[in-house]
């Protein structure tokens, strides 16, 4: 085993305990709530989230709310109804449909989307954000494109226009946050606080929505690598369907990946080299440890570097004058 390998194995055990113990005082003792709620999405980051929140606080103080929307894939619900039962918590399903649709975000999306696909058709086209190829192949400029899949046609790529991806992001932004509203009603009705699931990977390099998914009282799983995530979900005994599942964004119409839209690095890749950045190691040397180029890490470590940087804003807190 390679040294960065075998520095992301954390004691799962331990970690478990650690992290019930803590999220038990801050939900009873420091916010003074009398359980959790959780948003499932059928992903990884979800199902260990609720499985820490049953192991920390018990079945019948956890709830788990499912929000599809008219471009979720319909194996995010089965899999939230699967996760939910496994662990003998009660599972809300809100459908947040109705309220998107009702702010203009279909049509909001629509629109944007015409100005690059001017024949887009709604009723049948599906669509996705992408970025370049995989870094560690070729570099390439974080430079989104939207590609259009049409019955019976090959798949269509075109780069976005400023306006036409801020108009997409704008949109789509919607969803998570219209999502956050659902969590806070169903936790503050029960006097519940609401556990986020974001990650390392999500919340250090912004891929999240500020308000959106990134609104929480509490988030237990935000100081792990993805690979690690996995290591927690494998000890929690998740389903695994669930840990198989490729990581999704679960927001546009065609199922479009995490590494595709944003990460650019599949994550037992991307987590080694984000660790030994953080080590101090040089590009040369985690390149040696990994069997790569040395060309290949100090690509990823730039993404990685750029990417928090550009990021920072949704990290900031509201500022003001003191």
């Amino acid at each position: 085993m390679s040294i960065l390998a075998e520095a992301m194995q954390i004691q799962a055990g331990e970690e478990v305990a650690r992290l019930s113990k803590w999220m038990k005082n801050q939900i009873f003792h420091e916010f003074k709530r009398r359980g959790a709620v959780i948003g499932v999405s059928g992903g990884i980051d979800s199902a260990v989230s609720l499985a820490l929140a049953v192991h920390a606080l018990g079945k019948n103080r956890v709830v788990a709310l499912a929000m599809p929307e008219q471009d979720s894939s319909p194996d995010s619900q089965k899999l939230a109804e699967e996760i939910s039962e496994k662990f003998g918590v009660e599972l809300v399903v809100n459908d947040v449909f109705p309220a998107l649709d009702a702010m203009g975000c279909y049509d909001k999306l629509a629109a944007s989307i015409k100005e690059t696909f001017p024949d887009y058709d709604a009723s049948q086209d599906k669509i996705k954000l992408v970025l370049p190829n995989n870094l560690l192949e070729k570099p390439g400029l974080n430079i989104f494109s939207l590609a259009l899949l049409r019955p019976g046609q090959l798949e269509q790529r075109k780069i976005l226009s400023p306006k036409a991806y801020l108009g997409i992001v704008a949109a789509s932004n919607m969803k998570q946050r219209i999502r956050m509203l659902s969590l806070y009603y169903h936790a503050e009705k029960r006097n519940y606080a609401v556990i986020g699931t974001a990650n390392k990977n999500e919340h250090e390099q912004g891929f999240f929505v500020k308000y959106g998914d990134g609104g929480a009282d509490l988030q237990p799983i935000r100081h792990l690598y993805k690979s690690q995530v996995y290591q927690l979900a494998r000890y929690l005994e998740v389903p695994q369907e669930i840990i198989q599942r490729t990581p999704t964004t679960d927001t546009y119409s065609a199922e479009s990946t995490q590494e595709e839209f944003y990460f650019r690095v599949p994550f037992e890749l991307l987590d080694k080299i984000w660790l030994g950045m953080e080590e101090g190691m040089t590009a040369d040397e985690v390149a040696k440890d990994m069997g790569l180029t040395a060309e290949q890490v100090q690509r990823v470590m730039d993404d990685l570097t750029q990417k928090k940087r550009t990021t920072e804003y949704l990290r900031t807190i509201p500022l003001a004058i003191s």
